[in-house]
């Protein structure tokens, strides 16, 4: 992890009112828990602009809050031009997510996108799936997967 400067993480999926504000909360929970929230720059977006304003899915907030992760402040916003310069990481929660990010991404940031499910060790996809029209299931395993993917970015950031 760079020792100067916050490294600046960004999570996407296509409306940030479930999948990505999720990540961020549970990523600033593994941050917090191992010390690192102030080396770190955490946000998400989504890549279509049909919430932007909203607060996250009221499922996808209490299913976090089972779990510890407060979702109540954030508030959906579209990814920007500017959000490819400015974070380091921008990770897709899914392919066609990541296929949306890559037509937009100039040239010279490509490298900086990849699927957050990369950095997971245990769970069976590699894609978080959408639970947005299924049942209270579907969040659970959002959370499941998305904590397995969180602890492997944290081990990830930490060795660099």
């Amino acid at each position: 992890m760079n020792q100067h400067k916050a490294t600046a993480i960004l999570f996407v999926c296509m409306g940030n009112i479930c999948r990505s504000p999720t990540a961020e909360g549970v990523f600033r929970g593994k941050a917090a828990a191992a010390g690192l929230q102030d080396r770190l720059q955490i946000d998400s977006a989504g890549t279509h602009a049909y919430h932007v304003g909203e607060a996250p899915d009221l499922r996808s907030q209490e299913y976090a809050l089972k779990r510890g992760y407060n979702l109540s402040t954030q508030r959906a916003r579209q990814v920007t031009k500017k959000d490819f310069e400015q974070f380091d990481l921008i990770l897709a929660m899914d392919k066609d997510n990541l296929n949306n990010l890559q037509r937009l991404c100039p040239a010279q940031f490509q490298h900086k996108l990849k699927l957050m499910m990369s950095y997971a060790s245990h769970s069976p996809s590699d894609v978080v799936p959408d639970p947005y029209y299924g049942g209270g299931r579907g969040f659970d395993t959002v959370l499941d997967y998305l904590e397995d993917a969180a602890e492997g970015l944290m081990k990830a950031l930490k060795s660099e």
